[in-house]
């Protein structure tokens, strides 16, 4: 059975593709929520979906059972969904594709997105993520860049990443639209590690504000910056009864200065994510 189930082919103009990932590639729910975001925006159902059979282990990534009016149980399974979104207004459409990370297959499932985005004329190519980091939540989001195109960091003013090591489904999805010849970006922000347990809007914003600019496309991001900013004032809440915690914040600050670069200690920093994520599991009861 082909796991590509089409449900339509959107008429777009110039289209280009943004897609985010649940799971490993995405602390703090970063790239999967700035998505989710502009899905709640519109109304839009799939015109494609890949079927999770061949991809997904389902005592890992269980189907999930919803009651619906009327007392019907519905299944909704761990697919991957492609979503059509118009800008008539503006110079190209936009793919939006979400899903959970796979369990299985990945040469097989990455080149099947590939394939879809191909097959719908997609011009280029931009996928969210978000990684763990030492910084502070004072600051800027960090931003990086990872591509198939070294022209594409410095058209989209970007910090290469300097990572090596084991990768998720958003390095090898490049990979593959390096086969098909599509150009490609994964876009990455920083989260700070003390509130690595909780949904940060702030990286949603900064992930949302940079791939608009790099798709050229105006998104709106109002509502989700009143958010971000009611988040920022709740961890300044905690930052502000605890000494100890200001101090940790200073010195992550400092260490963002790149002449400045102290030593610091990642036992004092395990302490606080404690005190830090209880202070803010209070203040949201």
């Amino acid at each position: 059975m082909d796991p590509i189930r089409r449900l339509g082919r959107p008429a777009l103009r110039r289209p280009r593709a943004l897609l985010a990932w649940e799971g490993w590639n995405d602390a703090s729910d970063a790239a999967s929520g700035g998505l989710a975001y502009l899905l709640g925006q519109h109304e839009l159902e799939p015109f494609v979906v890949i079927e999770p059979e061949d991809f997904y282990d389902f005592q890992m990534h269980r189907p999930r059972v919803k009651i619906e009016e009327g007392g019907t149980r519905r299944l909704t399974w761990p697919a991957t969904r492609f979503y059509a979104l118009e800008f008539p207004d503006q110079e190209c459409d936009l793919v939006l594709v979400t899903g959970d990370e796979p369990n299985l297959r990945w040469k097989t499932y990455t080149r099947l997105v590939a394939q879809v985005l191909s097959d719908a004329d997609v011009e280029s190519v931009f996928v969210l993520g978000a990684f763990i980091g030492e910084v502070a939540h004072t600051v800027p989001v960090p931003l990086f860049g990872v591509t198939t195109d070294p022209s594409l960091l410095t058209a989209h003013r970007l910090v290469p990443s300097g990572y090596e090591g084991p990768t998720g489904i958003v390095g090898v999805f490049l990979e593959a639209c390096r086969e098909v010849g599509v150009p490609a970006l994964s876009l990455w922000a920083a989260v700070p590690h003390y509130l690595a347990a909780n949904p940060n809007p702030r990286a949603m914003l900064a992930l949302l504000e940079k791939a608009g600019d790099m798709l050229r496309l105006r998104f709106d991001t109002a509502e989700l910056a009143k958010i971000a900013d009611e988040f920022q004032e709740r961890v300044d809440g905690a930052m502000a009864e605890n000494e100890t915690f200001q101090a940790y914040v200073r010195r992550l600050e400092a260490e963002a200065r790149p002449l400045a670069r102290p030593t610091l200690d990642p036992r004092g920093g395990d302490r606080l994510i404690s005190e830090i994520e209880d202070f803010l599991r209070g203040r949201n009861r």
